[in-house]
């Protein structure tokens, strides 16, 4: 099958909030855009060759879900960097643990995984492929 994903939209209630959490604790980065055809100035957060599209919930970009809601989305990204590294990492920046480590089914493989809020109270997973 020929189908892969580009990017998601989240819908956020405060894009700073948002933008700070992504970019400082996934270290993801935050791209601005140029929206066509309406050339409205938009945000988004890339991380390898995918991004995350925000929209803010008071005016949500067209088209869009039919009920956008901030805390909605879990979403599992899968990390090279150690599950240790990440723990280290987000205790130093004081982000609570909501579970994990624990051992999921991924995609492709067994994975393990710890999970966080975004400041929506998205669900985060962070995860490691497991060497078989």
């Amino acid at each position: 099958m020929s189908l892969f994903i580009d990017h998601v939209v989240i819908t956020v209630n405060d894009l700073d909030k948002s933008i700070k959490f992504y970019t400082e604790v996934l270290g993801m980065e935050l791209q601005e855009f140029i929206s066509k055809p309406d050339n409205i100035k938009r945000k988004s957060l890339k991380f390898g060759n995918q991004k995350i599209n925000l929209h803010e919930n008071i005016k949500p970009f067209k088209p869009h879900a039919k009920n956008p809601t901030p805390g909605s989305m879990d979403i599992c990204f899968v990390s090279d960097k150690s599950l240790g590294e990440w723990l280290n990492a987000l205790n130093k920046l004081c982000v609570n643990i909501e579970e994990g480590p624990v051992l999921k089914t991924g995609a492709n493989s067994p994975i393990e995984s710890i999970y966080i809020r975004d400041p929506d109270n998205n669900l985060i997973e962070i995860s490691n492929k497991i060497k078989q």
